[in-house]
């Protein structure tokens, strides 16, 4: 299995059954891939909450709330006031607060109107406090010596920054007793998890190998800019503020939030003619061309078996609803709309 698949049926893996080993909480995971900041993405992405914190986060729409919306709806407040009165000083110029408090009034989450020349906003529903935590979990299906060493720098660099409050790392089970090589397990850094998927049955189980420490996300993190491998010379590194931290989290959770795992369409042909959905579990992506699973960079539109679906497909149905790929982001788009 490639590691797109494996991604995926991680992703839906830990829909179902996150947190593990916990069956009796009440807790909501909203899953997503390839979300983080500017310098790491994550493969998985898991943002634990509540059914009642996401009954609160509801009224402000589907679509994430970017970092500057963020800095409207949180600080917006009751009663009328001048926008450059009622919003802390941003670090940036006053014109894109402006912009965005104009995106605001146009989703409908802060109302506007101007008096004596000046903007005045206040605020529709307090923004709610909804994310719980944040989850951050790296997938390598196959780990030889050399890629456990990258992935184990990588998982350092994770820990050191403290944004996620776990980190963990999920491969596939192999035929030793532990369910994965002992060479790797003492690779990895003590503070990440280490969760074997099961292969053989499409990656429906999953068992916890190693246990994570929780990170201190509201504390200080490091980021490590330079590691020399001399052993010689100094790292580089310098301070994460955790006011940083919490705005970085709070975005990754409302890009979790809008995108959710299923969101790989988007990047691939499904009006292609041997795009298919399979298992329900998923679902997850299939070409019939080549009679496997494919990537999301195999399935584009310069694959050579890439053919598009005949005008006929695209015709059943009254009012046109498009052909069996518009059928398959919909379904996509319905899954995503049920788990928020």
């Amino acid at each position: 299995m490639k590691e797109f698949g494996f991604e995926l049926r991680v992703c839906a893996w830990a829909e179902r059954h996150w947190p593990p080993g916990d069956d009796d909480g009440d807790g909501v995971a909203l899953v997503a891939r390839q979300l983080g900041t500017r310098r790491r993405r994550w493969d998985t992405v898991v943002v634990e909450t509540t059914r009642a914190a996401l009954d609160r986060r509801a009224p402000f729409g589907e679509e994430r709330l970017d970092s500057d919306l963020l800095h409207v709806v949180r600080n917006a407040p009751a009663a009328w006031t001048y926008y450059r009165e009622a919003l802390p000083d941003p670090g940036y110029p006053w014109r894109y607060v402006r912009e965005a408090v104009h995106r605001a009034a146009d989703r409908g989450v802060v109302e506007t109107r101007k008096r004596a020349g000046r903007i005045e906003l206040r605020r529709r529903v307090r923004y709610p406090d909804w994310v719980d935590r944040v989850v951050a979990v790296e997938n390598k299906p196959d780990l030889d010596a050399s890629a456990a060493r990258a992935l184990a720098e990588q998982l350092e660099h994770d820990v050191a920054l403290g944004l996620a409050d776990e980190v963990w790392l999920a491969t596939r089970a192999t035929d030793t007793d532990a369910g994965v090589e002992p060479a790797l397990l003492e690779a990895m850094p003590v503070e990440a998890g280490i969760l074997v998927v099961s292969a053989s049955d499409g990656g429906r189980r999953a068992e916890t190998v190693w246990n994570p420490r929780a990170l201190d996300a509201e504390a200080p993190g490091t980021r490590i800019l330079e590691r020399p491998d001399d052993g010689r010379s100094a790292a580089r590194f310098e301070y994460a503020d955790p006011g940083w931290k919490r705005r970085k989290r709070l975005e990754v959770a409302e890009r979790a939030y809008e995108r959710g795992w299923r969101a790989y369409a988007e990047t691939m042909r499904t009006d292609c003619r041997h795009f298919r959905l399979v298992d329900p579990g998923g679902p997850f992506p299939r070409c019939a061309a080549k009679d496997r699973e494919q990537t999301a960079a195999e399935c584009s539109g310069d694959c050579p078996a890439f053919e598009p679906e005949p005008p006929t497909w695209r015709t059943r149905g009254w009012p046109l609803e498009g052909g069996p790929g518009a059928a398959a982001e919909r379904l996509l788009a319905r899954r995503r709309r049920r788990r928020r």
